[in-house]
């Protein structure tokens, strides 16, 4: 096997077999290993698409096994020997090897470690002032699948022998001072203990990771999201799994490959605006109308606005039938209007209302004809087709035969289904609504806001009032979100109906081949008869005509939900967020200082204000994004405005102090740059700017630069990006993404 080192010259001293002849053995056992689980994985997949699909729960397990197996299978083949991240020696012991998974031989040698189980946790606990057990931690570092540095730090002084590199800090160091890429870097290697000890917290109830800027908030929250689906079965994905909220589209580009690098495929990650479909084109709000929309209140007003809709007729309605007119009373109406479960979505509870219309429609009819008990007893009385698909046509909330087809019934109910009147009371007594409706009419009908929000002023609602109801804004969200949730699909009952009316047709061109199947039939053991039992029929449908809804995932229930920059939020936006989340498990990552619009309060209160209890913080106070040299001049920015501001404290320098200059100099500012470096720059300006043609330099509005870092950061005229508080923190964010220099450029 060639050797799992090719250390440079310049480290030829870690290169002594002495020091990495144990190592050299462990990974050739780990790459033999690796071989035999690749070829393992092959054959199982093979076997398995080689397998009947078969149908309902069976298909799924197979699905579900194939999709399983094939994450292990490309997990194994991305990293290779380099899913070792280190190895630890407890007192007494033998080296233990963490790794991204965990690893064993076919003899049961445990040859690596998940890095999330809890024999691992030494590894990235272990300090000086408490070893955890540990004589010795080393850390390496893999260029294309193979070793280029590692870095050796000792617990006791026994362990001192036969160690190359002492500098505890040096692989935190080595990693800082790497060049970025477009893509979050892989740091599993280098988490440091304070970070580890908040990833490995339970997940009961809320955990606030508050720290200032690069203190890792960002890779605490999705370590952590890995951790907590492979320690925590309640989180599992088939038990509604993870949702990650981030602030932006270009930090979801930013972080979209931790996640599988930790061998989690199935975490949604998601911004607001994706949770609403009018999210995408919805646009800024003005301030004032924006602050009254963020009360949590206004989204509260969505249930009375829907119930404004739920009203049973207090009036009786006579119902003609060919064969009697039927009375349906007040007490009636409303015994139908109490079927649906408290929480049924309005529109899907629109079916389920109209069947129990019908069956009291039924039994009445049936009290005036005792005799009628099948089909064959109503055929008597004539049924107008044409008026039926009329009524259909004219009320597209309802479908007439969809919901006429139960047993001997059948008949009687498509009546129902044909009779105007009936449709039209009902559907005006619970009518299908869209969420934009209902949303828009708040924006355009004031007496019907009054009605839904009575605390609102005369004057808040003027303001609240606008020409084109469907203008919609960010503000708009989460009343449409609420809306959506509180009504359902109006669309999903239309697509049932289809189904079930597709599936009938089916059953019936299937009994008519059947019929003449067993009437040609001339064998002595009249075998085609078998095909009348219920079974082998049902077998017959293809239940998969009409194809089923696709599933919102988005929609949740999610077992546990990370919000990244969470200062930001609204408590109307976090309303989207508490309905996606019922056990109120939430990882909620931020920094108050850097809170565009202010911050009331703390933690606690400001959560509480939003509706979550039993809060937990955990603080980072390291900073090992940015160099010194930049947080000496972003700090003054930042306490000019909130001198309690919690600025962290850099863990390094950069040898660069900040340049300031003019804006004529930033295209030579860059084009020298790019010209001896490997790294991304970034732009942050409030107007378009000139820059060379390279896909390392980014452009960026100072609010869509939250989350992120670059090595170089270009602000240009920064006294633009405002006043007050929002300025402040817009002009601390962007200076704090510099990794390696900052540039300050002014008019």
């Amino acid at each position: 096997m060639t050797s799992a080192f090719a250390l440079p010259e310049r480290r030829a001293a870690k290169a002594d077999p002495d020091l990495i002849a144990t190592d050299e053995r462990h990974f050739a056992a780990i790459a033999a290993c690796l071989d035999q689980r690749l070829a393992e994985l092959a054959d199982r997949l093979a076997e398995l698409r080689r397998a009947p699909a078969g149908s309902g729960q069976e298909a799924m397990d197979r699905d579900s096994a194939i999709h399983r197996l094939s994450a292990r299978r490309r997990m194994l083949q991305r990293f290779g020997l380099d899913l070792c991240l280190g190895r630890m020696v407890p007192d007494g012991g033998e080296p233990v090897y963490v790794g991204r998974l965990g690893l064993t031989d076919a003899a049961g040698r445990r040859l690596l470690v998940d890095w999330r189980a809890p024999a691992a946790e030494p590894f990235f606990g272990a300090t000086h002032a408490d070893a955890m057990g540990l004589v010795s931690r080393r850390r390496y570092h893999w260029t294309g699948g193979r070793v280029t540095d590692y870095w050796d730090e000792v617990f006791t002084a026994d362990g001192l022998a036969g160690h190359a590199a002492l500098d505890d800090q040096s692989a935190f160091l080595a990693s800082l001072a790497g060049s970025r890429t477009a893509r979050m870097r892989d740091v599993l290697g280098t988490i440091a203990a304070d970070q580890d000890a908040i990833i490995r917290a339970g997940s009961a109830g809320t955990l606030v990771v508050d720290g200032g800027p690069g203190t890792g908030k960002t890779v605490v929250a999705l370590h952590r999201t890995a951790y907590l689906l492979y320690s925590d079965p309640r989180l599992g994905h088939h038990r509604g799994g993870v949702l990650v909220v981030g602030p932006h589209r270009p930090y979801l580009d930013y972080v979209s490959d931790v996640l599988p690098s930790l061998g989690e495929e199935g975490v949604q990650l998601c911004t607001l605006r994706d949770l609403v479909p009018q999210g995408a084109g919805a646009g800024p709000e003005g301030a004032e109308v924006a602050a009254l929309k963020a009360d949590a209140r206004l989204v509260a007003a969505i249930e009375p606005a829907v119930r404004f809709h739920e009203n049973p007729p207090t009036a009786p309605l006579v119902v003609a039938t060919p064969w009697a007119d039927v009375r349906l009373s007040a007490a009636d109406w409303a015994d139908a209007f109490g079927v649906p479960e408290p929480g049924t979505p309005h529109n899907d509870a629109r079916d389920e209302i109209w069947e129990a219309l019908v069956d009291i429609l039924v039994d009445a009819l049936r009290e005036q004809l005792p005799c009628a008990r099948d089909d064959t007893a109503w055929s008597d009385g004539e049924l107008d087709e044409d008026r039926a698909l009329e009524n259909r046509r004219e009320d597209e909330g309802f479908d007439a035969y969809g919901l006429a087809g139960r047993g001997d019934d059948a008949v009687v109910r498509r009546a129902f289904a044909a009779n105007r009147d009936l449709v039209r009371a009902f559907g005006r007594a619970w009518p299908v609504l869209e969420a934009t409706d209902v949303v828009g009419d708040l924006w355009t009908v004031p007496a019907y806001l009054r009605l839904c929000a009575p605390w609102l002023t005369a004057e808040q609602v003027r303001t609240l009032q606008r020409d084109v109801p469907d203008a919609w804004t960010e503000a708009d969200l989460p009343l449409l979100d609420a809306a959506r949730l509180r009504l359902g699909d109006p669309e999903a009952s239309r697509r049932r109906r289809r189904r079930e009316a597709a599936a009938a047709e089916s059953r019936e061109r299937m009994s008519d081949v059947v019929d003449d199947l067993i009437a040609a039939d001339d064998s002595e053991l009249h075998v085609m008869s078998m095909l009348r039992g219920q079974d082998l029929r049902a077998a017959l449908v293809d239940a998969d005509a009409v194809p089923a809804d696709r599933p919102d995932r988005l929609a949740g229930p999610f077992a546990h939900v990370v919000v990244d920059e969470a200062q930001e939020l609204t408590d109307a936006q976090w309303q989207m967020l508490l309905a996606r989340c019922p056990s109120r498990s939430f990882t909620v990552v931020g920094d108050r200082a850097q809170a565009r619009h202010g911050f009331a309060g703390s933690w606690q209160e400001r959560l509480g204000w939003a509706g979550l209890d039993r809060v937990r913080t955990a603080s980072l106070t390291l900073n090992y994004r940015t160099p010194s040299e930049v947080m000496a001049q972003a700090e003054p920015v930042i306490r000019a405005v909130l001198p309690d501001a919690n600025v962290p404290t850099s863990v390094r320098t950069g040898g660069v102090p900040v340049r300031y200059g003019a804006v004529a100099e930033l295209a030579d500012v860059l084009r020298s740059w790019l010209a001896e470096h490997a790294g991304v720059a970034c732009v942050v300006a409030t107007s378009e700017v000139a820059v060379p043609d390279d896909d390392r330099v980014r452009v960026a509005a100072p609010e869509l630069v939250k989350g992120l870092e670059f090595d170089l950061v270009v602000l240009v005229e920064p006294e633009r990006f405002g006043t007050g508080v929002q300025g402040a923190v817009d002009r601390y964010v962007a200076m704090t993404r510099a990794t390696e220099r900052l540039v300050v450029l002014t008019g």
